[in-house]
């Protein structure tokens, strides 16, 4: 009993640290975004400016980025927003002010980076590099879901 104590002891402060261990710097979340979807320097201009929007509750700029239909999960209830407009005309039933709060202050540390897309907080908004064309000759980052 005695000699698994110190494993047991060792294991404990392993998963106490893990989170901090795992933290990942700008520049790490950067490449990933760069490895899986291009145009890292892209997402950090379109973060910045969703980010102000979101803090100001500019629900103009928000829309645009918005990848139409857009699904929104809100209110118990899940919406295909057709159109810019819809979500602008919506936009404080859609986006809910702690959704609006945490994407106003994600450290891009912190995001989460799949072949999906960018995660932002624990997935209250969803950005991906979308296709301009069917060639895929240039993208935009857009927003593909809100889940508040």
């Amino acid at each position: 009993m005695f000699r698994l104590a110190p494993v047991i002891l060792l294991l404990t402060c392993g998963f106490l640290t893990a989170p901090s261990a795992m933290a990942q710097s700008v520049e790490d979340v950067l490449s990933q975004i760069e490895a899986l979807h291009g145009d890292a320097d892209g997402f950090s201009a379109a973060f910045d400016v969703l980010q102000q929007a979101m803090a100001d509750g500019d629900a103009a700029t928000v829309a645009e980025f918005g990848s139409y239909p857009l699904t929104v999960r809100a209110n118990g209830e899940v919406y295909d927003v057709l159109e810019a407009q819809d979500l602008i005309d919506n936009f404080d039933s859609l986006i809910a002010p702690d959704t609006q709060t945490r994407v106003a202050n994600q450290d891009v540390g912190d995001l989460m980076v799949n072949s999906e897309g960018v995660m932002i907080g624990a997935g209250e908004l969803w950005l991906s590099a979308v296709c301009d064309d069917n060639a895929c000759n240039s993208a935009h980052w857009r927003i593909i879901a809100i889940n508040n």
